[in-house]
């Protein structure tokens, strides 16, 4: 039913599928022959029949090169030999809707606008088993198709990723700053904090069943939509497979913005991980602020280098910011619902134990313990005519235990605000 061994046989054996006619001048082409029988395969609108395939590509002003995508997909079509629906996404003020239509393909029209949305909005009316997308400016070879369903159809992975940085760039397919930087940078980010374990995240051709489809939470409408679906299906365990492609050169105008779209990659994924973004940066910052306040405060010397006042301000002030980056790591957990959430030890038992009761008398315990030496400082203030006071390193444990506690007290009353919202 599918195809794939014959023609596998047929590029073994170097069989040649470029000729209008065959071997004997007599009859169309093997490529004319396989257009004719894709043209079978295509599921258009209303039809009864089901796809097995649906292809997805969004569209703004693509019409030099959506004739010529939707060639390949007829292509590959052809080599699968299933039940097709071809799914254009349009936004478009030139004649793309118009091709795409000639060509067999199903034209929807998104009432929002954005990139992630445009997918999001096709999605929900295909029918298809497995779903292929990918853009139609023709860097990606849809004729590559058949080699990413495999995977996915035999079970192997939910979802399978045309790896470009694995495969081939074109000359001017894709610029030095992205291929070099922007792109491995993205993905280290993103394999770091979400576990993907991907070699080319940002690849927009892909192909998934539609269990893993179902799976997802989607709800990006940007460029960032190209990260979510990869974050949250690290998130949640499905497989990911990537098959090395040709990236090519588009044809029509660039719409990526490099800077700006980039930022929101990297600012979706840090929202997302309130884990990386807060809590183990403020677990880091306290404990490192408390142990320079011990130090200074106990006069023990490191290497002969003795730790004094101006260690323990600056102790203090990591000591201050650290609980506070940390608490807002269990605020955003509580909160929100981040694609990965924080799985460090001491943010999920504050998660799962953490009263009102219990953090505002941990809160009133630890400003009770500094306002009894602050209590006392002030009290010698008043006593001595109010003249100026020598500044103690114990006066500086008090004012961050002061600190401290009230930032514990009155977090706490806002975790159990945002916590009943729930």
């Amino acid at each position: 039913m599918w195809g794939i061994a014959d023609q596998r046989k047929r590029r073994r054996t170097g069989a040649t599928v470029s000729q209008t006619t065959d071997s004997s001048g007599s009859g169309p082409s093997p490529s004319l022959q396989r257009e004719a029988s894709a043209d079978e395969y295509i599921v258009g609108e209303g039809s009864e029949v089901t796809p097995v395939l649906s292809v997805v590509m969004p569209t703004l002003n693509e019409e030099e090169g959506i004739v010529e995508c939707i060639d390949w997909i007829k292509t590959a079509v052809g080599e699968l030999e299933v039940p097709t629906e071809i799914v254009v996404s349009d936004s478009s003020t030139d004649r793309t809707p118009e091709l795409a239509e000639e060509r067999g393909a199903i034209v929807v029209t998104p009432d929002e606008p954005g990139y992630g949305y445009a997918f999001r909005y096709a999605f929900e009316r295909t029918r298809g088993e497995f779903i292929v997308m990918g853009d139609a400016d023709t860097t990606y070879d849809f004729e590559e198709i058949p080699r990413l369903l495999e995977p996915v159809r035999e079970g192997e992975a939910d979802i399978c990723m045309g790896s470009r940085l694995e495969g081939e760039v074109r000359d001017g397919a894709m610029p030095p700053l992205h291929q070099y930087v922007g792109n491995p940078l993205l993905t280290r980010f993103l394999n770091t904090f979400y576990d993907a374990g991907v070699s080319d995240a940002h690849s927009g051709f892909r192909v998934f069943s539609r269990e893993a489809l179902e799976t997802l939470d989607l709800e990006t409408t940007g460029m960032e939509f190209a990260s979510e679906m990869i974050m949250d299906a690290g998130a949640k365990g499905l497989e990911i497979a990537e098959v090395p492609i040709v990236y090519h050169e588009r044809e029509g105008e660039e719409t990526l913005d490099s800077f700006s779209d980039g930022w929101r990659h990297v600012r979706f994924m840090l929202v997302n991980a309130p884990g990386y973004l807060f809590s183990a940066p403020g677990l880091l910052l306290g404990l490192f602020g408390a142990a320079v306040m011990g130090l200074a405060y106990g006069g023990v010397p490191i290497n002969g280098v003795n730790f004094g006042v101006h260690s323990m301000i600056a102790g203090s002030l990591f000591l201050i910011a650290g609980p506070q980056a940390f608490s807002l790591g269990v605020f955003a957990t509580v909160g929100t619902d981040p694609i990965q959430r924080p799985d460090d030890a001491l943010t999920s038992w504050i998660v799962e134990n953490a009263t009102l009761e219990r953090g505002a008398t941990l809160g009133t315990v630890v400003f009770a313990l500094g306002a009894v030496q602050a209590g006392y400082l002030v009290w010698t203030w008043v006593t001595s005519g109010f003249g100026n006071l020598s500044f103690t390193l114990g006066s500086m444990v008090a004012f961050t235990a002061l600190v401290v506690g009230m930032q514990t007290f009155f977090g706490s009353f806002f975790l159990s605000v945002v916590g009943d919202r729930q």
